[in-house]
């Protein structure tokens, strides 16, 4: 069992943040081609139950950002007790942390399947395409708990520098995905034609699979995870650390997919083929951007660690790494895509309409990549250093107060084009206001 002490104070800061990132970046990847995956073999199918796909994402990415946020108040929580040489404080708020996110998910899942219909109705989606959302997401929805109980679970290995196991678990997850999906849903080899709900339970199978894993992992080989069972003061005292930095984060995280689905709406306007090229646009997006991601979610713990230490000097230095990856990463996204968008997006569709409109999106918005990067370490900065409301501020008023009216104004302007130029200026604003924040924290200790 690896010893619950401090690994991110000492050593130099870039090559540690890459070490700690590299494993993630692998698992991100597989863990991201789920919906890439799932993309390619549903297209096959047709427009209608691409079209399907696009709808949910918006309500998919809401449930993942919780998982999401309470994983950042599990990664802080842990990795400051370790950083203070407090290992069985760590166990506690481990464990704790798993049987939070299974009664949350739960709960939100039950009320996500008996409001199929009228959710996705509100966001736009015809009446001959719920037949198709229903078909997925009533199965779907089971799969969620198991998607998010291992995102918090193993959220706390990144606490303990421990990134590798969790990419590992998450590639095999990935390539055994990928597997099931052609069986499930074009029914061969003997196992029957399910079509879009054969994605879902390709899904649902993988993701049960994987929380089996995870929790053996932790249980058995770290040693991480400890009796659930505790005093009620235990486990309030767990709760109430892990939710002071993941309620704020799960709301900055929950706020994008909110906005995605009002982008949804507006798409929606322009019909069906549009709605599916953006579907497809957003989930090339998050292979590009999936450095930063993977950046981000060793961020927090780097800062939470070498915080409760005292070295400032290694947090300045390491926002400084940051900057310059992020920029420079984004500038090189920007040209890989302005060059191989197209032939990218035909490896998804035929469609002249759907793929024009997926190749516009991806000839705008990657100019704002590098900022988007900045804010989402900026984000997971605060999140480490157990102070998440700037990272929750950031995440509001880069939608409400900016994105939103520059998205209404633009597209009364220039159409899809101006829905589009609003998302990157967007990023850019803001990316420098998360930029200045950070570094007047971090200078002051």
């Amino acid at each position: 069992m690896p010893p619950l002490h401090a690994t991110m104070t000492e050593g130099r800061v870039s090559a540690q943040l890459r070490a700690l990132a590299l494993p993630m970046v692998w698992g991100l990847l597989a863990t991201m081609s789920f919906n890439v995956v799932d993309t390619f073999f549903v297209a096959q199918l047709g427009n209608k139950p691409l079209a399907a796909m696009s709808f949910t994402f918006p309500v998919v990415m809401v449930l993942t950002s919780i998982g999401i946020g309470l994983g950042a108040g599990t990664s802080s929580a842990v990795a400051r007790s370790v950083g203070a040489g407090a290992a069985h404080q760590a166990q506690r708020l481990a464990t704790d942390a798993v049987t939070l996110t299974l009664f949350i998910s739960v709960t939100v899942c039950a009320i996500g399947w008996f409001t199929i219909n009228p959710l996705f109705t509100l966001l736009g989606a015809s009446a001959e395409l719920l037949p198709f959302i229903h078909q997925y997401m009533s199965i779907w929805y089971f799969s969620a708990p198991c998607l998010l109980v291992p995102m918090v679970a193993l959220a706390s290995l990144r606490a303990m520098g421990l990134s590798r196991i969790q990419g590992s678990l998450m590639g095999a997850a990935a390539v055994f995905n990928a597997l099931l999906d052609p069986l499930l849903i074009f029914g061969l080899w003997g196992f029957p034609r399910l079509e879009l709900a054969g994605a879902a339970w390709a899904t649902l199978i993988t993701r049960g699979l994987t929380l089996l894993v995870a929790l053996y992992i932790l249980r058995a080989r770290v040693g991480l995870l400890t009796s659930p069972f505790a005093s009620r003061s235990a486990i309030a005292e767990s709760w109430r650390s892990i939710v002071h930095v993941g309620l704020p984060a799960m709301a900055s995280n929950i706020i994008i997919p909110l906005a995605s689905g009002i982008v949804v709406m507006m798409v929606a306007r322009y019909g069906t083929d549009a709605v599916a090229g953006m579907g497809i646009a957003v989930r090339i997006e998050p292979l590009a951007l999936i450095a930063f991601y993977a950046l981000s979610g060793v961020v927090g713990p780097f800062f939470g660690q070498n915080h409760s230490a005292g070295l400032t000097s290694r947090l300045i230095q390491a926002q400084k790494v940051l900057t310059g990856f992020c920029l420079g990463f984004g500038a090189l996204l920007t040209l890989i895509l302005w060059l191989l968008g197209g032939p990218i997006v035909q490896l998804f569709t035929d469609h002249t309409e759907v793929a024009t409109v997926a190749m516009l999106y991806l000839s705008i918005v990657p100019f704002s990549y590098g900022a988007y990067g900045l804010v989402m370490s900026v984000n997971a900065a605060f999140n480490g250093l157990g102070n998440p409301w700037p990272a929750m501020l950031l995440s509001v008023s880069r939608v409400l107060l900016l994105f939103l009216p520059l998205a209404w104004a633009l597209q009364q302007l220039w159409g899809l084009n101006g829905l589009f130029i609003a998302t990157a200026l967007t990023n850019i604003v803001v990316g420098g206001w998360a930029w200045w924040w950070l570094q007047g924290r971090v200078r002051k200790g």
